[in-house]
């Protein structure tokens, strides 16, 4: 009934859930993509002012926004961090609440992970921490790989100075409520490898009076592809995968030009894709060598490894035995990147998965939504956290 606590550690009533899942369906039907979450970030700054955070600071990073809970006692800082930014993909399905935005979706649940940072605010709004402080970080741009590095970068983020920082990701394939949790590598670095091959076109009945990337291209996909290898638990993993490929323009008429080439780089440390980096470039620069042709090489959605620091690590695990929770690592590290390990500068972090369910469509699949069955559990757990390290 309305007002009956529900879970363990949340303070949460059953009105309370009932408010987080409206509020994350109507997040749903208007996502934003990164770096432009202007929209957003006002819905969640309206929503934490109702709570009375000691401190709100916005435009963090670009649309970051921060609400810190003070106890007022000496003692750590403890981050919370959600994401604030949809996808560039068209959603799929008959939702009530499918997204109002046409070819842009919340397809990896940033949606419930704003819910719960703000089943959060509720929490710590009626009962601050026994000592330190709790900063709830609603984060821009998590898709590109920009927006942790930019509010850390912040002048302001200074103010925030975390000891400890955490954050969960939904995982559909894992069974609903489970947690994936180890220290070390969790997420893989990745790096977006963008190459332009530039020749000279030509009549096509006259091939041979141009320069074509061509051959170059042909031989790319498949030798860069090939550089991959092992598992990512293997320390040498590595994975590369073409994503994007154009050549000339759609017309019968001319031999291309130019080319341009589109891969990403995956591997489990930070080493390591300085390495693959290196192996790649001399492959891309010796097939343009070897056609005549001009290269750039650029670089994009750069993401460094999360790596789950042991004392946070174990921080998070005690939490989580408290709650009767099942942990393993069985689905760590992830191949996914995740810009995240950049609060790990200067804070002992962890990242943990929370099983969406099994027989579910995955994150970013067309037809994924979030459950909403996960917002009590995602709450609970970072209550249980707070509260092992402030009490």
């Amino acid at each position: 009934m309305p007002g009956a606590k529900t879970g363990h550690n949340t303070g949460l009533t059953q009105t309370d859930l009932e408010e987080l899942t409206t509020w994350r369906r109507d997040l749903h039907r208007r996502p934003e993509l990164s770096g432009q979450e202007i929209e957003t970030a006002d819905t969640v700054q309206r929503m934490l002012r109702a709570f009375a955070p000691d401190t709100l600071l916005t435009g963090l990073g670009g649309h970051g926004v921060a609400a810190v809970f003070d106890s007022g006692q000496p003692g750590p800082a403890v981050l919370l961090r959600c994401e604030l930014d949809g996808l560039p993909i068209h959603e799929v399905g008959d939702l009530p609440y499918r997204s109002e935005k046409d070819g842009h979706g919340h397809l990896c649940g940033h949606d419930g992970h704003m819910s719960w940072l703000a089943g959060m605010a509720r929490v710590l709004s009626r009962q601050r921490p026994a000592r330190g402080r709790v900063v709830l970080m609603f984060q821009p741009a998590e898709e590109d790989g920009a927006g942790a590095a930019r509010v850390v970068a912040d002048p302001a983020f200074a103010q925030l100075a975390p000891d400890y920082a955490f954050a969960i990701h939904n995982m559909p394939g894992m069974p609903l409520g489970h947690v994936a949790l180890d220290s070390g590598p969790v997420t893989c670095a990745s790096a977006g490898m963008r190459v332009t091959l530039t020749g000279r076109t030509a009549h096509a009945s006259l091939p041979e009076t141009g320069i074509s990337p061509a051959p170059a291209l042909a031989r790319l996909m498949p030798a860069l592809t090939a550089l991959g290898h092992g598992q990512p638990k293997d320390h040498d993993f590595t994975l590369v995968t073409v994503t994007h490929a154009r050549m000339g323009e759609p017309a019968f008429g001319v031999a291309p030009g130019e080319a341009e080439l589109f891969v990403t780089l995956r591997t489990r440390t930070d080493d390591g894709m300085e390495a693959l980096r290196q192996q790649a470039e001399a492959m891309v620069r010796d097939a343009a060598d070897a056609g005549g042709l001009t290269v750039r090489i650029g670089y994009e959605d750069v993401f460094v490894t999360c790596n789950n620091d042991a004392t946070a690590t174990d921080i998070a695990r005690r939490a989580l035995d408290k709650l009767g929770t099942h942990v393993d690592d069985a689905a760590l590290p992830l191949r996914g990147s995740e810009d995240f390990g950049r609060f790990g500068a200067g804070a002992n972090l962890a990242f943990m998965l929370l099983g969406a369910g099994e027989g579910t469509a995955t994150i970013h699949n067309p037809d994924y939504d979030f459950p909403d069955t996960l917002i009590a559990p995602g709450v609970r757990i970072f209550s249980a956290i707070v509260d092992e390290i402030l009490g």
